[in-house]
């Protein structure tokens, strides 16, 4: 048996692919049957909730020590360019809850800052406008 054989084969001596390319199709599926309204979703919240944390807004003792602006700054603004690109097509039963969260997390990066962003310089701002 070829180097190359055995490296196809599982421990039991099985061929190892067709059990991959099962979990694969599987996984395929299971992501064809997801509205996109809910992939949009789920990545706004996961990017809102990454950003909450770095702004320091985190539920935890270490809170302060988990906080990183210029991390957040990334976070708020790729979240920013989500939720404006996204808004259209996912309605505003959908768009607007984000959009609040958004401008929740952009005034609370204005207020951990020791310097604060020009009105418009923002994370994010160049989507949404100016926040105050």
């Amino acid at each position: 048996m070829s180097t190359e054989d055995s490296n196809s084969r599982n421990s039991y001596g099985e061929d190892a692919a067709p059990a991959a390319d099962a979990g694969v199709s599987r996984q395929i599926r299971d992501i064809a049957e997801v509205p996109a309204v809910e992939v949009i979703t789920t990545g706004a919240v996961h990017l809102m909730s990454a950003a909450a944390v770095k702004v320091g807004l985190a539920d935890d003792p270490n809170a302060e020590d988990l906080k990183d602006l210029d991390e957040a700054r990334k976070l708020i603004t790729a979240l920013a360019g989500l939720v404006s690109a996204a808004a259209p097509e996912i309605g505003s039963q959908h768009a607007g809850p984000l959009r609040d969260g958004l401008r929740s997390l952009q005034l609370a990066f204005r207020e951990a800052s020791l310097i604060p962003d020009a009105p418009g310089k923002g994370p994010g701002e160049k989507f949404t406008g100016p926040v105050n």
